[in-house]
């Protein structure tokens, strides 16, 4: 029986197949353009219910 610390251990639980790994990636990709669309709507949203004014705001 192989251990986990033997140079022979191969574990298959965790290696993706490369179709695997393209539609995780892909998967990603529309995860982080979802999230960031969601900060830009919601920078515009507040924006536009606070006024333009809190923009011109000197600080």
């Amino acid at each position: 029986m192989t251990e986990p610390h033997d140079p022979g251990f191969q574990d298959s639980r965790y290696r993706l197949t490369p179709e695997q790994a393209r539609s995780r990636r892909s998967r990603n990709i529309a995860i982080a353009l979802s999230v960031s669309f969601m900060v830009v709507l919601f920078y515009v949203v507040t924006v536009a219910k606070l006024g333009l004014g809190v923009l011109n705001k000197g600080w």
